[in-house]
């Protein structure tokens, strides 16, 4: 005869792996939160010195970027967003980035505000060559600067670790997304069930060009010890700018921008 303390077990047994069905079947609406804003031109965001540009991936996909002219000699800044972002609104970030001549590619990945598709990590990386191909077709791969925010800091890495570019800058990064999502969901298997975990701690050692990692010490989405972990596995050289009291989205407020343009002028 089975005792309620056994249906107890099989009832909380029965609703835990309820539970990692769920979390398996959703991942990726919580990986990849697509914000509601649709395409934009970069006019009407109020970014005229931008031209949109519809690349084709090599699985079919159309995804669009933006792109700023660097002027003669400057380098050309290869943008990879956060999960959460649009390049509309983003236009601020890229004015910023820009003012004083370089180049910007920024990249709307598949499933984002126009672009076709669905995301998921390999996908993300097919997105980036095709970026990168579109920016090696105008600019020297040494006149690259690759930087990623948050979730594109994995898109960045898996691009510097494959192909040439002249520096890299990581905005509060992480050593993969299967770390950041078993320190939230302790209790579940994480590694097994994650479908796209960009593994930059797999992939930084094979990245040798000049890194500038950016975290702020208060980021309550991505801790700055992910990005100190991600940091100590990477090779000289190197630098790591703590900015005291910075959050996950809020850098610029404390000279991300200004620290960015040191390093890649250096």
């Amino acid at each position: 005869m089975i005792t309620i303390a056994k249906w107890t077990v099989i009832l909380l047994a029965t609703v835990y792996l309820a539970g990692l069905v769920l979390l398996y079947a959703r991942q990726r609406e919580m990986l990849f939160p697509i914000p509601t804003a649709k395409r934009t031109p970069p006019e009407a965001a109020d970014c005229p010195e931008a031209e949109e540009h519809v690349l084709t991936t090599s699985d079919g996909e159309k995804i669009i970027v933006w792109h700023v002219p660097a002027r003669p000699g400057r380098p050309v800044i290869l943008y990879f967003p956060g999960n959460g972002d649009f390049l509309a609104g983003r236009v601020s970030r890229f004015k910023a980035m820009t003012a004083d001549g370089t180049g910007l590619v920024a990249l709307s990945y598949r499933g984002y505000a126009g672009s076709s598709g669905a995301p998921s990590e390999e996908g993300l990386l097919r997105d980036a060559a095709a970026a990168y191909a579109f920016t090696t077709a105008r600019y020297t791969a040494e006149r690259i600067v690759a930087w990623g925010f948050s979730l594109g800091t994995g898109v960045a890495v898996a691009l510097a670790s494959e192909q040439r570019v002249g520096k890299l800058v990581l905005e509060a990064p992480y050593t993969s997304t299967a770390d950041i999502a078993s320190s939230s969901f302790w209790y579940v298997p994480v590694r097994l069930l994650m479908r796209d975990p960009f593994p930059s701690d797999e992939r930084i050692a094979r990245v040798t060009v000049p890194l500038l990692v950016m975290h702020g010490t208060n980021d309550l989405v991505i801790s700055i010890v992910f990005g100190e972990r991600l940091f100590a596995l990477a090779h000289e050289p190197k630098q790591f700018v703590r900015f005291a009291g910075g959050g996950h989205d809020n850098l610029d407020a404390f000279g991300a921008i200004e620290t960015a343009r040191r390093f890649i002028g250096s």
